[in-house]
């Protein structure tokens, strides 16, 4: 059972770490920047010298890894899956440099027994050097197996369990919309981003979660329909993108297609193409 104190306080160690232009191309293209060669405007990402930082990049620098599977935490880590994700870009990263990662629990939210828990956290990514602060990502993490520790459904303990809010799109046709295939082997490749959860990696780990196969990663989704977004509502001007948040509505079996779908005042979603299952919703992105 969690202890919400402790992990409130839980020492999640800062992450420094070197990034340049291989570790820069190489996450664009975990994310399907460059599935088309012939479009320079994807060889800005992805091609040789210095290719250019993709705004969603500190999702994956100074990561603490998968801290949630340590054992002092008390977390059932086979059942837990990604909920939400948001992003604040303050500043533009370098085309290479060193950031230092600092992630914290902010919140948690016991939905009762058999209902699981919420959890929430922040990682402010820095500046080695200077301090400046390039971006601050937030997350939800559902504990489907840690439900009921307080006694009290719907207890919640620290200042982030109010969380973001949910924001509903207009009920209007989509303004524009960009498919991208994923491609079967994408979550092997993703991972090497740093985030190495077997969820994504072993056929048995994904059975003892309820998934007939390794599933993609809820960051790679959403670095997916951030691309979309790029392609879209930021006339491919990828400074224009300030910060985007979104809810992990259902997983992705990678070698899917999926559709994001946007709207002018910044909401989007992404769907899987072909049945139109919704797996990124709630969306809103800042655009400059």
């Amino acid at each position: 059972m969690i202890d919400p104190d402790h992990l409130l306080s839980y020492d999640i160690p800062e992450v420094r770490q070197a990034y340049g232009p291989r570790d820069t191309a190489f996450y664009a293209l975990s994310i399907g920047i460059g599935h088309d060669p012939m479009d320079a405007d994807d060889l800005r990402f992805v091609g040789s010298g210095a290719p250019r930082p993709f705004p969603t990049l500190p999702l994956v620098l100074g990561h603490p890894g998968f801290w949630l599977g340590n054992s002092d935490t008390g977390v059932d880590a086979v059942r837990l899956v990604h909920g939400e994700q948001g992003i604040t870009i303050h500043a533009p990263l370098p085309p290479e440099g060193q950031v230092i990662g600092k992630t914290r629990v902010t919140g948690l939210i016991d939905k009762g027994a058999g209902r699981g828990a919420l959890l929430y956290s922040e990682k402010e990514l820095r500046d080695a050097a200077t301090g400046a602060l390039y971006a601050t990502t937030t997350a939800t993490i559902f504990l489907r197996g840690d439900g009921g520790f307080s006694g009290t459904p719907g207890s919640r303990f620290g200042p982030g369990a109010e969380g973001g809010g949910a924001h509903t799109p207009p009920a209007s046709p989509p303004d524009a919309r960009f498919e991208t295939r994923t491609r079967p082997e994408q979550a092997l490749w993703y991972r090497w981003n740093g985030d190495h959860n077997p969820l994504h990696l072993s056929p048995e780990v994904a059975a003892k979660a309820g998934f007939a196969r390794p599933i993609l990663h809820g960051l790679c989704t959403l670095g997916i329909a951030a691309y979309g977004l790029v392609r879209t509502l930021c006339d491919r001007d990828p400074a224009r993108l300030r910060g985007l948040r979104g809810r992990f509505t259902a997983a992705v079996t990678p070698g899917e297609t999926l559709r994001t779908e946007v709207w002018r005042d910044g909401s989007f979603r992404t769907v899987e193409a072909e049945s139109g299952r919704v797996v990124v919703g709630d969306g809103l992105a800042v655009i400059d």
